[in-house]
């Protein structure tokens, strides 16, 4: 039975449990049916829109989230469902069913999305409270997504909180301040009444009960959520029930009487079956969440990416498309997909062999005069005093607020910035104006060209496209970077070759015009074989002005953290001494690409696992800005950048508004304290604390850190003022001892 029909047909496990629902005369409000030529599902009638059609195909678009909840295998957000009555807040759970096993159990047990819409009308029917479903969206394709759309809660608390305070964490979540034997109460009589309505839950667990307190008298209202597991069952044996109670982890012997006398009626005996069957349960169920987190934990530590399947946005390659030619662009996060698998990656890779060999000749033979430069540049940074003018800042057209984000250029106070064209569109019309208007107020612009996979099979497009951009562009900016990521398949570059032949083609255009400089090979992350391989190729025509890199820690944690042996200095050094000894390089470096993303879902750049909060990307910003430019080998690192939901220093809303994040003013406060100053020899560490010497026009500053935690140092002198992350000042009282913590913090000496 396909997808469509079972939609379509009356839910016989939902007919048993709605007797009470018929009594409360909402059997009645049947849900309206729809049907598209992508979709099909129901409505619930309470909340039908004026425009089906366009109301699904707002609430399914993951770019019109107002808020990611969850994200994982699959994605919680929040958005607005436009019914008929005026906009709603909803909550949107997005269900991926790619792959056989889950086409499979859509097919013969019904989606995930389904399974949840079927089971929240039956806790309503139970006189339990859940959110109110309002869609039930299907694909018509077979391991397309399904979505199930409910109303959005009032502030509440997960049950989690309560648990973890109870059971000795400190560090819990807030959580109503009610007495434990009442919650606990609660909690019991919940279960026992879902349970006595033939629902078994299936995931009774601490965070799927969402606790809200009743304003008036105080009293605890529980919602139960991620409603597709439950089952409606004619008859809840003793075993199913112990099962289900198991997960909350009831751990004191005073509050688990507590919670098994409200749910049966009495305490059972410690000997009695329903004790031992509760308590076996809950500690087998603990043991396998204890070995399953230590297993994300492993797979996190190696790398591994949740799931595998790529997100239901992202559109499919092109029909026919070979295997070389499967990227597509994702709009969320800005950037390539590559549809290619493993196996047809390896086949590329093993036809382009002897341009790799090639590559590997070239690397051989340059890596010892780099290796050599790179030494000797680790013994002169010592006494170097590296300028701080290089700060940067990447950007695209906000177009539906351009005056808001200009404000916010001149606010953080950066002059150095680089605007990324896309060669492949054919209007340029927003980033001509906003690039004439970013020049007539001082700015000095950097333009990236980046390419796709049909600019690198059509050379005449691509002439053609860079041709135009020479034109239009060069009044307001003298510097292009040529390329992006061709260590990168999904960018479009197999090979090397490939890219390089790209890179002559455009350098011979834009150098046609005084004064341009043309900068590659933007290699993405740490890989300087790529970056050796390519500043060393010997191409008619092929000079690198500045040698740029996109310069990530890997993205997994900390700018001090090391890759293959080499933290952000060195790895700033060792990039420096590529651009000096390859043939086609320059003395100068620059990072032209960085950031940390953060945890919002599609929009960010990278997976789940390498993700960080808004707070943690304040903290990695300005530390990272201070050891690659005070390593004396960068000259300039752009951020990546102002505007955009998922990494950007301001996050775009739904509605057009700006919001500054934490790291905007992390960047403002650096450029305050950076402005004039130069770094006195390198950043040093000693006793888990880092300091950056300062010198800013005779002023003496000291910029401290730590990687974790609070440690107390001593500066050379005692401060006479302290400049938080945020740009907050305070007045030091400590003389000359001070206090370092992964916020930096810039320590004015007194002269």
């Amino acid at each position: 039975m396909g997808s469509q029909d079972k939609l379509l047909q009356v839910d016989t496990e939902l007919k048993q449990t709605t007797q009470a629902v018929a009594k409360d005369g909402l059997a009645s409000d049947k849900p309206v049916v729809f049907e598209s030529d992508k979709w099909v599902g129901r409505v619930s009638r309470a909340f039908k829109p004026i425009d089906i059609d366009s109301a699904v195909e707002k609430v399914i678009d993951p770019g019109e989230a107002s808020q990611t909840i969850h994200w994982g295998r699959n994605y919680l957000y929040s958005t607005t469902w436009e019914s008929s009555s005026g906009p709603l807040d909803v909550i949107v759970k997005q269900f991926r069913n790619q792959g056989l096993r889950r086409r499979l159990d859509r097919r013969f047990r019904g989606s995930k999305a389904e399974r949840s819409w079927h089971a929240s009308h039956a806790i309503l029917a139970a006189g339990l409270r859940t959110p109110q479903p309002v869609a039930l969206i299907e694909s018509r394709c077979a391991d397309g997504p399904s979505f199930f759309v409910c109303e959005r809660l009032p502030a509440s608390d997960e049950v989690r909180h309560f648990f973890r305070r109870r059971n000795g964490d400190t560090e819990a979540g807030e959580f109503p301040d009610v007495a434990p034997e009442e919650v606990l109460e609660a909690l019991g009589s919940l279960a026992r009444d879902l349970h006595d309505q033939g629902i078994w839950y299936r995931d009774l667990s601490m965070g799927n009960i969402l606790a809200e307190q009743q304003e008036e008298d105080g009293e605890l209202l529980f919602h139960l959520v991620d409603t597709n597991r439950a089952r409606i069952v004619p008859h809840l044996s003793l075993w199913r029930r112990c099962r289900d109670i198991s997960r909350l982890p009831v751990l004191r012997r005073e509050d688990r009487e507590i919670f098994l006398k409200s749910y049966w009626s009495e305490v059972p005996s410690r000997f009695s079956l329903r004790w031992m069957l509760f308590v076996g349960s809950m500690e087998s169920y603990l043991f396998k969440h204890a070995v399953k987190n230590r297993l994300r934990r492993r797979k996190r530590v190696r790398g591994g990416k949740h799931g595998g399947a790529h997100h239901p946005h992202i559109p499919a390659a092109e029909d026919g498309a070979s295997s070389r030619d499967k990227m597509v662009w994702d709009r969320l996060s800005d950037q390539p997909h590559q549809h290619a698998g493993r196996m047809e990656k390896l086949a590329i890779r093993a036809a382009d062999l002897p341009s790799h060999l090639y590559d590997l000749a070239l690397l051989a033979s340059a890596f010892p005069s780099a290796w050599k430069r790179f030494r000797q540049l680790q013994e002169e940074r010592r006494s170097w005093r590296a300028a701080l003018d290089g700060i940067g800042l990447c950007v695209r057209p906000f177009v539906q607020d351009p005056d808001s984000q200009l404000a916010a250029i001149e606010d953080l106070g950066v002059r150095k910035l680089l605007l990324r064209l896309h060669p492949w569109e054919q209007d340029h019309t927003n980033e001509l104006r906003f690039a004439q208007e970013l020049s007539d107020r001082g700015c000095e612009l950097v333009f990236a060209l980046p390419q796709n996979r049909a600019l690198v099979r059509d050379r005449s497009r691509w002439r053609a496209a860079v041709t135009e951009i020479s034109e239009l562009f060069t009044p307001y900016g003298s510097c292009f970077q040529v390329g992006q990521a061709p260590n990168r398949s999904k960018w479009g570059t197999w090979t090397r070759k490939e890219y390089i032949e790209l890179y002559a083609e455009a350098a011979e255009i834009l150098r046609n015009r005084p004064g341009v400089e043309v900068i590659g090979p933007a290699v993405i992350d740490f890989e300087p074989h790529a970056t050796l391989a390519l500043v060393n190729r010997r191409y008619p025509g092929l000079r690198f002005d500045v040698v740029s890199s996109l310069l990530y820690v890997d993205r997994r944690g900390a700018p001090e953290n090391k890759q293959v042996g080499f933290d952000t200095a060195d790895k700033a050094l060792f990039l420096s001494a590529i651009a000096e000894t390859g043939a086609s390089g320059s003395d100068r470096s620059w990072v032209t690409e960085v950031n940390w993303p953060l945890w919002e879902g599609p929009h960010s750049p990278a997976g789940k696992t390498v993700s960080v909060t808004e707070d943690a990307q304040a903290n990695y910003l300005p530390r990272y800005y201070l050891l690659s430019l005070c390593s004396g080998g960068i000259e300039r690192v752009y951020w990546w950048r102002l505007v955009a939901r998922g990494y950007g220093l301001i996050s775009a809303g739904n509605d057009g508004k700006l919001r500054r994040r934490a790291s905007f003013s992390a960047l403002q406060t650096l450029i305050q304290q950076t402005a004039g100053a130069v770094c006195v020899g390198s950043v040093t560490q000693c006793d888990s604390v880092w300091k950056c010497h300062l010198d800013r026009r005779g002023d003496e500053i000291i910029a401290a850190w730590t990687c974790d935690g609070r440690q107390e140092f001593e500066l050379p002198r005692e401060a006479i003022e302290i400049v938080e992350r945020d740009g907050t000042t305070c007045t030091p009282s400590m003389g000359r001892l001070a206090t370092a913590s992964p916020s930096i913090r810039y320590f004015k000496l007194a002269k």
